[in-house]
């Protein structure tokens, strides 16, 4: 019996899925994100009075940075020549229910025009953008902490159209 999973070959080990077969199409992929921090930690954002910069300037090129470089971190993927990448921060000072926090909702989405999907370059663009927001917030909010994250729309490819809506989107 063959393995329905794609990634592992006859022997049950890892490998990269051979995408030589498949039709070039445009493809697209949107993520996203959220980050939860106290109020004081959003104002001082907004205020850009965090020490060491625009933190939402250095978080979109950041995320930028992640997408292009996935197929580096995540071991299966293909290396991929990407049309564009576009990011964009919500910031919200409504106390999330569960925490009491602020948050920034960050979206990605990723195209390209290849054999294969940028699902996992938005998913990385996202979470880059959230982990560079952290690091240039940790010292004035250590309990910042990410959820929601996940895929929200793909088009393209053999598998079609997917869309779903995470969290409070």
């Amino acid at each position: 019996m063959t393995n329905p999973l794609t990634h592992f070959n006859e022997e049950g080990r890892a490998k990269m899925v051979d995408v030589s077969d498949k039709s070039v199409t445009e493809r697209i992929a949107t993520a996203q994100g959220t980050v939860f921090m106290q109020p004081e930690t959003l104002r001082l954002i907004e205020e850009g009075q965090i020490k060491k910069g625009d933190v939402l300037a250095v978080a979109q090129v950041a995320g930028i940075m992640g997408a292009k470089k996935t197929s580096e971190v995540i071991p299966m993927c293909h290396p991929l020549s990407l049309n564009g990448v576009d990011i964009s921060f919500e910031p919200s000072f409504d106390p999330d229910p569960k925490s009491g926090l602020c948050s920034i909702k960050i979206t990605a989405t990723v195209k390209v025009t290849g054999k294969t999907g940028v699902e996992m370059e938005a998913l990385t663009a996202v979470s880059i953008a959230g982990l560079t927001i952290y690091d240039m917030c940790k010292a004035v909010d250590k309990g910042m902490f990410f959820n929601e994250i996940g895929l929200t729309y793909k088009a393209g490819g053999k598998s079609g159209t997917f869309s779903q809506k995470i969290g409070g989107a």
